[in-house]
């Protein structure tokens, strides 16, 4: 994966698709471990989620399947060179449905009051585990939104997220974007990993989701990116020590 070409993709058209980076056999792995929890997952409570998608949240909590693929060197390498010292700020899995409507445009660092014009503080990538086409829900993306200084969607014809499984979506946090509408009879499957600037609050509380049973399994760095860490030099301290010390207590 080349770091450099795909930082300056995502300053410029604010997203970025690369195919092939799981194999087969990987989205088959991953699909065994998760269609069994799809299967018994609710549809969502509100439009923004979609009353006709299901999504499985805090998957870190309930499979070491996607350990590897949080971790992966290039992924590393691309979120500290676009936000920075970073940590996870969701994981979840998006699937959705026959006659689900497009998803409000929307960007992921409206979650934090900061201006347009700060610098970037969110990157959101989207694993595909099924083909992403135009009919089925494909991610509708507004190109070069990044770059827009108003806090409201852009007029400009978006695009749509096409892949085949195995591929990942990439968007930064002041990018405009949506799930799309499904028009098939089928189910469109994807991963989301999103990452936060080290110094902000994570969308979802996955310390919370995950009890420190859990969590003294991980790699260091996974326990790092799920909220064991300090921003530099000190930020995020436990009893004047780093937090994962709290790890190696007695239980």
């Amino acid at each position: 994966m080349d770091v450099a070409a795909l930082l300056d993709e995502l300053q410029t058209d604010g997203y970025a698709v690369r195919p092939g980076v799981l194999g087969a056999s990987e989205v088959a792995a991953l699909r065994a471990v998760f269609d069994p929890i799809l299967a018994e997952t609710p549809t969502g409570r509100n439009p923004f989620e979609g009353y006709r998608t299901k999504r499985i949240y805090s998957p870190l909590a309930k499979t070491r399947v996607l350990d590897e693929l949080v971790l992966s060197p290039w992924l590393e390498e691309l979120a500290r060179g676009l936000i920075g010292p970073h940590t996870l700020s969701s994981l979840i899995g998006v699937q959705i449905g026959p006659g689900e409507v497009a998803q409000e445009i929307h960007y992921d660092a409206a979650a934090y009051p900061l201006p347009r014009s700060h610098r970037e503080v969110v990157l959101t990538t989207m694993w595909a585990l099924d083909d992403f086409t135009v009919d089925n829900g494909a991610t509708v993306i507004h190109p070069g939104s990044n770059r827009r200084p108003e806090a409201t969607p852009p007029d400009t014809e978006p695009v749509r997220g096409v892949m085949p499984a195995g591929s990942v979506l990439i968007w930064t946090g002041k990018t405009f974007h949506g799930g799309g509408a499904n028009h098939t009879d089928g189910w469109r499957f994807g991963l989301i990993v999103e990452f936060v600037a080290g110094w902000l609050r994570s969308h979802e509380n996955i310390q919370a989701a995950m009890p420190p049973e859990v969590v003294r399994k991980l790699p260091p760095r996974l326990q790092e990116l799920v909220g064991y860490h300090l921003y530099p030099d000190f930020l995020g301290y436990v009893d004047g020590r780093h937090p994962r010390k709290v790890l190696s207590r007695p239980v």
